[in-house]
């Protein structure tokens, strides 16, 4: 008779980076709420909700390298992370709008993208795999800079040099757009190559 090894018990779901994950959810409406709180004034709490999300970004790759380097990759986090990422993004953006601060067809053509293509993987999650690429990723560096620019109220504390701040969100704010409609485009390439090759 051989031996045979044993079967590596599963990591349970209720582990730290699931939870960090579940805790970036769950605050997201406190987080909305600091955004809007003063109507937009770049008061204590408008610093507040600047200083969460790049908090909660910063978590969302702490959480990612803590579930891979110990082990602790689950089905469940795997669904929630992304979720996460888009909930905190969509506050921010749909916040932003409602200030009057960002046009609503940024946070639309935003949210229709992550949207899409989050629910989609969640269709074929088991029929064609769709690896994540350098442009997706390059796309959420785009979109955590432009976003935290965009919630920093810089212009009120750069005095006369507050249209280079302005410059600067417009200009983050684009690249940030322009890479989350490629990254979309080349997300469907690369889906239709994948059904096609039988992947």
């Amino acid at each position: 008779m051989t031996d045979t090894e044993p079967t590596p018990a599963r990591p349970s779901n209720w582990n730290a980076p699931n939870i960090i994950t579940g805790a970036r959810i769950v605050a997201t409406p406190f987080f909305l709420w600091m955004l809007l709180a003063d109507a937009g004034a770049n008061g204590p709490w408008r610093w507040g909700a600047a200083a969460f999300f790049v908090i909660a970004i910063a978590t969302d790759a702490w959480d990612g390298h803590l579930a891979r380097s110990r082990g602790l990759i689950t089905d469940l986090g795997k669904l929630l992370d992304p979720i996460a990422d888009k909930v905190l993004t969509g506050a921010a953006l749909v916040g932003l709008s409602i200030l009057g601060e960002l046009p609503w067809w940024v946070a639309v053509v935003v949210l229709v993208r992550e949207l899409g293509v989050t629910v989609h993987r969640l269709m074929i999650v088991n029929a064609v795999v769709v690896a994540a690429d350098w442009m997706g990723k390059l796309k959420t560096v785009a979109q955590s800079v432009a976003i935290t620019l965009a919630l920093l109220p810089l212009a009120s504390v750069m005095g006369a040099a507050a249209p280079v701040a302005t410059w600067l969100n417009v200009v983050t704010m684009t690249i940030a757009v322009v890479l989350t409609i490629l990254s979309g485009i080349d997300y469907v390439v690369s889906f239709l190559r994948a059904k096609r090759s039988g992947r």
